[in-house]
């Protein structure tokens, strides 16, 4: 009897990996392109202080964080609907152009409203690059390798947010903030070059639009418009409230009904008055956000003004806080069990963080007790908003997880955007010459809004 050998067609299937020779240009490109947008993040506010020192901007010193967060949040929204209907090429491009010319601005800026407006272009360009890289991941790879390369831009953002605030201390404190800036544009031309053949792979295929109400292109970029238009007045009027109060309510409160119109129509239905499920699950993303990041953009500020500290020793409790991150994210992977639970035990870590912070800017005690506590912090951020982002993912849809996935983003980036404006805000009403007191007074309030996330943990279980 003949014995037939195996055909090749036998053999276990192994799929191509994110670094084989068919991925190898687009995986590094891209994996160059999230590390350049992690490192700009993580970097600027270890330089803040110097930059509101230099263009007496500590007035705006809140605000340039929330410009460059509420512009991300609108051109999530529109470069998402963009790149479903026509390609990612041209939303990526003109994503990398914007967040380049930003930083060109940022580094010329001769002035506090140059440097505000800098911020503005580069999330802008932050916001469609980011979103663009995604459908290009979906467009360029193969359906078993998509997995591999989500979770290596994941990883791109680990080392940028460990070495970031050290290395932008170090630049900052030899060679100046603008350098900052202007150092990271030379790095965009290799990503690029490595992108030029993925951009025309696949940029061809359209999706089929949705039919729901989340996908309306015009009806979603009058929402984005509304939600970032009604922050970013909001934030103004607050800023004014305490030297023009009759203008600057009006302002808030014009502000505050456009930015509710855009939520409901950005957010699932329910997210407002936080419905059990997927609503309050959503929305959770902005409060560990809003609480976590509202006292992280300050700490720099407090501790160089208050403490004295150097620009680099001033973002070392940021890389700690990094380091705590990355290893609650990985805790997160290794438990068990109720997920209400875990974002609840997320929230509190979060919430004992930010008041072990305070002493740090209090008299007698050393400054470098920020370091640990913030350690804490990004534990329970890691913790904690890794579990809501897969939980939001278990509860959606099929249809709906990239309608969902950008509620997720609108509600991280909004969260941050309103705490650090309102942050700033209270520093310019109790004044500059103290800091400290406004430090103790924003702690307050983020550590408030962590505990409001341990109390309505239990609402992201889904009814029955």
């Amino acid at each position: 009897m003949r014995v037939t050998a195996p055909k090749a067609l036998d053999a276990p299937h192994r799929p191509a990996g994110i670094l084989s020779p068919r991925y190898r240009t687009a995986t590094l490109g891209i994996l160059l392109v999230v590390t350049l947008v992690a490192f700009e993040g993580m970097s600027v506010g270890v330089v803040m202080p110097a930059v509101a020192e230099e263009l007496d901007a500590l007035d705006l010193y809140g605000i340039s964080f929330s410009a460059f967060l509420i512009a991300s949040l609108f051109m999530n929204v529109v470069a998402g609907l963009w790149s479903d209907r026509r390609g990612y090429p041209v939303p990526f491009l003109a994503g990398v152009v914007l967040f380049v010319a930003g930083m060109a601005l940022a580094g010329a800026s001769t002035s506090a409203a140059l440097f505000l407006v800098s911020r503005a272009v580069q999330g802008l360009g932050a916001g469609a690059t980011i979103v663009a890289l995604y459908v290009m991941i979906a467009r360029v790879y193969a359906l078993e390798v998509r997995p591999k390369a989500f979770a290596a831009v994941s990883a791109a953002w680990v080392v940028p947010a460990m070495v970031g605030p050290a290395v932008a201390g170090f630049v900052g404190d030899q060679w100046g903030w603008r350098y900052v800036f202007f150092g990271i544009i030379p790095l965009v031309v290799p990503a690029l070059a490595m992108l030029v053949p993925a951009l025309r792979i696949g940029s061809g295929a359209e999706a089929e639009p949705g039919d729901g109400p989340r996908s309306q292109p015009v009806a979603m970029t009058l929402a984005a418009t509304s939600t970032a238009g009604g922050a970013g007045l909001l934030l103004h009027g607050v800023d004014r409230l305490h030297t023009h109060p009759v203008t600057a309510s009006v302002e808030t409160a014009a502000g505050l009904a456009l930015l509710i119109y855009g939520l409901y129509r950005l957010l699932p239905p329910g997210a407002l008055r936080f419905a059990r499920g997927l609503p309050t699950t959503v929305l959770m993303r902005g409060l560990f956000s809003a609480a976590f990041f509202g006292v992280n953009a300050f700490i720099p500020l407090a501790l160089q003004e208050v403490k004295s500290f150097g620009t680099a020793d001033a973002g070392i409790a940021l890389t700690a806080g990094a380091l705590g991150w990355s290893a609650g994210s990985y805790l997160q992977s290794r438990r068990t069990g109720e997920a209400d639970r875990r974002i609840r035990m997320g929230a509190a870590c979060v919430m004992v963080a930010i008041l072990l912070c305070v002493p740090s800017v209090l008299p007698g005690v050393s400054g470098w007790v920020a370091a640990p506590a913030w350690m804490v912090a990004g534990l329970g951020m890691g913790f904690g908003m890794t579990t809501v982002s897969v939980t939001a993912m278990h509860q959606s849809p099929v249809n709906e997880q990239g309608a969902n996935s950008a509620a997720l983003s609108v509600s991280d980036q909004l969260g941050s955007a309103l705490a650090i404006g309102i942050g700033g805000a209270l520093v310019n009403v109790v004044g500059h010459a103290r800091i400290d007191t406004g430090f103790v007074i924003i702690s307050g309030l983020m550590a408030a809004v962590a505990l409001s996330a341990v109390v309505l943990a239990g609402r992201t279980r889904s009814a029955g």
